[in-house]
């Protein structure tokens, strides 16, 4: 997958993302719950730790520290996508996943903290909120592993016999 292709699914994952969060914060008041069906809501809650809200009860040091993983990650991301642009899904997932690191990087940086505000839960048991780019993480990551596991022709090398 060529380069550009990769980085333009990672922009419509980024402005999806970044949409939906302008959205939400434009339509609910924080905290505020609109139940959809017996089993999701769209509720307003900011996350300023990582992923199920980890180190988000510390002092603030984790924004700078959570959006420097988040753009190393980006970086080498972008590095990957370049040298294996030959290995479609591969290429793929890791679109999905830059697209969602940037989106959350670009609340962390902006905001201090991450819009998040899909709420699915059963009974009294809800699951942590989380957005358009945590969703796009997780897929992307779900694909590298089905591509994982997926049978891989081995390069053919010329002039050389094995022992």
């Amino acid at each position: 997958m060529k380069l550009y292709i990769s980085l333009s699914i990672a922009l419509i994952v980024l402005t999806l993302d970044l949409a939906s969060k302008y959205w939400v914060e434009s339509a609910l008041e924080f905290g505020q719950k609109i139940p959809l069906t017996g089993f999701f809501n769209l509720v307003l809650t900011y996350n300023p730790g990582a992923a199920f809200s980890f180190l988000s009860e510390e002092s603030g040091w984790q924004r700078w520290f959570l959006s420097g993983i988040a753009g190393s990650a980006a970086v080498l991301i972008i590095y990957l996508l370049n040298k294996y642009r030959h290995e479609k899904l591969f290429c793929f997932s890791l679109s999905f996943i830059l697209g969602g690191a940037l989106g959350n990087l670009y609340d962390r940086i902006t905001l201090g903290h991450v819009v998040d505000f899909l709420d699915f839960y059963i009974g009294d048991s809800h699951w942590p909120a989380f957005n358009i780019a945590d969703s796009a993480i997780f897929i992307g990551a779900a694909l590298m592993i089905y591509d994982s596991f997926q049978r891989k022709e081995e390069p053919q090398h010329s002039g050389k016999k094995n022992k």
